[in-house]
Formats: structure tokens, sequence, C-alpha cells
């Protein structure tokens, strides 16, 4: 396979110095900007109705420059009470205006704080909380599926996968672009910006502890790099990868690759079949479509198809997997089924369906 170049790889050496974080999805909220002005109007509104309340009721506050307090004195008086800063010159003195700054104007100049010093405070808590978010998002993921490349290979596979009912936060992006990392986060994907071929990277993803893992790299040298270290960071997870040219899917099995999908002949495999037959086309389109139409599904054998032969099966069975062997629906071998096979079927897709993940690795070749 083609190596990048001395420039390409002195880049790489040189991407440790960029900033990778962990993105969480979370819940479209608004504009700092448009929040911020809200607080502030509604601050504002708070000082006028301070200051109304003063007024209506001045004949019971003694200004000591004049002894009469106007609407100015009153918009002053509100302005130092609910800033806390009392300067003393505007006092009330009758009862029913003591009355009212214990009851009125108090619970307005706590509100007027909330409402100023809460934008501070939950600047200075977003990192604290944002922290425990991340910490609580770790400790609960198991089991998940990294999928290294947004792209549209990558969003293809995502779409695929959750089509047969995995969670979406059960779902990790790893992407050296942060725009894809947003789009990620934007579906409801956790996501990591960095690059996939760093096992801090990796790690931040919990990779370790994942239980399937999808590279789809723009590069075939890049996938090779990932898939050698996804691999020795895990060495029981499923890793399926993607690459142009047919040449390289040997080296990304000698990698830790259980399967390498040839992108660019399989396109041209669907192609030529199409020109040969649009209807076959079109039904090998539909099959590779999760959750419509057709779906081609894996399934275990259960205890009234044992000793059975794939002809005599209720469903469409393509293929029966025995062991490390993927023996076709007609090959002799097969016999009569075993309750250890797990059958490749063609199901017409409902929102039951669902493809019953295989937990041992794929024969490699």
């Amino acid at each position: 396979m083609k190596l990048p170049g001395q420039d390409a790889i002195a880049r790489q050496a040189d991407e440790h110095l960029v900033t990778h974080k962990v993105k969480l999805p979370r819940k479209l909220v608004e504009h700092p900007f448009r929040q911020v002005a809200k607080r502030l109007s509604i601050a504002l509104v708070v000082l006028v109705v301070t200051a109304v309340i003063v007024y209506a009721d001045h004949d019971g506050y003694t200004d000591n420059s004049d002894g009469s307090v106007d609407l100015l004195d009153s918009f002053y008086y509100a302005t130092v009470t609910l800033s806390t800063t009392g300067y003393g010159d505007i006092t009330p003195v009758s009862d029913a205006a003591r009355l009212t700054n214990i009851f009125v104007i108090t619970p307005l100049r706590v509100l007027f704080l909330i409402i100023l010093v809460g934008t501070t405070l939950e600047a200075l808590t977003e990192r604290t909380r944002e922290e425990w978010r991340l910490n609580r998002w770790r400790s609960a993921l198991r089991d998940h599926t990294v999928v290294v490349g947004f792209g549209t290979k990558g969003r293809s596979a995502i779409q695929t996968v959750c089509a047969t009912g995995l969670r979406k936060d059960q779902v990790v992006v790893v992407d050296p672009s942060g725009k894809a990392i947003e789009a990620a986060t934007a579906h409801g994907y956790a996501g990591v910006i960095g690059d996939a071929t760093r096992s801090d990277v990796l790690n931040r993803a919990e990779v370790f502890r994942a239980k399937q893992i999808i590279i789809a790299t723009q590069r075939d040298d890049t996938a090779v790099l990932v898939t050698l270290t996804a691999r020795q960071l895990n060495r029981g997870a499923k890793i399926v990868v993607a690459v142009r040219e047919e040449e390289n899917a040997p080296l990304l099995k000698q990698s830790g690759a259980d399967a390498v999908i040839t992108s660019a002949s399989a396109a041209g495999r669907l192609l030529g079949l199409s020109v040969l037959s649009p209807a076959a086309g079109m039904v090998m389109e539909d099959l590779i479509s999760q959750g419509s139409g057709l779906d081609l599904i894996e399934r275990p054998v259960i205890k009234a198809e044992v000793g059975k032969s794939p002809r005599e099966m209720d469903d469409l069975v393509v293929s029966v997997l025995r062991g490390h062997r993927v023996l076709g629906y007609d090959d002799p071998a097969v016999g009569g089924l075993e309750l250890t096979d797990r059958l490749i079927t063609i199901v017409r897709a409902t929102p039951a369906t669902h493809v019953t993940p295989d937990a041992r690795p794929l024969p490699r070749d």
C-alpha cells in the first residue's frame, strides 16, 4: 500500500499538540447573548417595579439633602438598595415604608442579585458540571460502539446499527474535525475530537471497553494505524474497517480487523449488477438498507429448528455460521441445523426486527 510522504509523517508527529476533548450531546439551548439580554431585561423590570413601589409611598421616605423624595430619588434609592450599596441618604421613616422594605423591597433585592450574579455563577460552575457529567458518562459506558470517522461511510454505518436497536447513547464518534463532532452530538451521539491513531484519543472514547469498533477514515493508511492501535487497546472487540483500495484489505486483516469492506469495489459491483439487472440492483440496495423493505439479519438457531435443513426453515436462509465457517444454504456440509449454529436470513423489515449481535469474532482468512 502507499505510505504517506515525509511531510505527512511530520504533520502526524505534530498532531499531539492539538487539543482533543470529549463532547456529549446536549439539549438545544438559547444563544448566550440572548440569555444575558433576557436576564438584564428582567433585572431592569425589577428595578423599575422597585422604584414605582418607593415612589408610590414617597411620603414615608426622607431624603437627607432636601427632605422630599421625587421620582428620580425613587430610582436612585431602588438602584442603591437592590445593589446592596446602601448609602443611607434616603431612608424609610414611616411604618408602612419600613414594612414595604421588609416584605417587598428585600425579596426584590434578592431576586435582583440572583438574576445578575446567577450568570456569573453559571459560568463558574459550567466546567464543574461538565466534568461531573463526563465522569458519570464514562462510568456508565460499557459494551458500546466506537465509530472512527463521521463522514458518509461513518454516518451510514451508525444509522444501520441504530436501526437494529442500538441506543444512541451507546455510540461514540471519534473524528479530528470539530464540525464533524458537532454534527454527531447534534444527532445525539457522544463525540471525541482528535486523531484516532493516538491511543490517548481512543482511551477518551473508552475503546478498551467497547464491543464493536467501526473504522471509516478517509485514508487507507490512517485506517491501518487506527486498527493497530484499537486492537492493541482492545483484544476482544469486533473491528470492522472500510478501505478504498482492495489491495489494502489483507494488510488490514493482519493489523487486527475482523472484517474489511472495500468501499470502491463494493460500489463498483453494485453498479455492475444494476447495469446487468436494475431490479437485482434495487433488491441488493434494499438488503443493505437496514430498517426498510427486506433486511439481511443474523440470528441464533432455536430448539424447534434443530435438525432441520435450511430449506425447511420458515425464514429465507442464505448462510449458516458454524464455528469459524460460513456455509451456504445448499452446502452439503450443513446437514441438519445445530443449536450452536447461527443463521443469516432475509426477513421483511418491521419495527420489531433486530439483529442479534454475535459476541464471537468473525473468522479471519
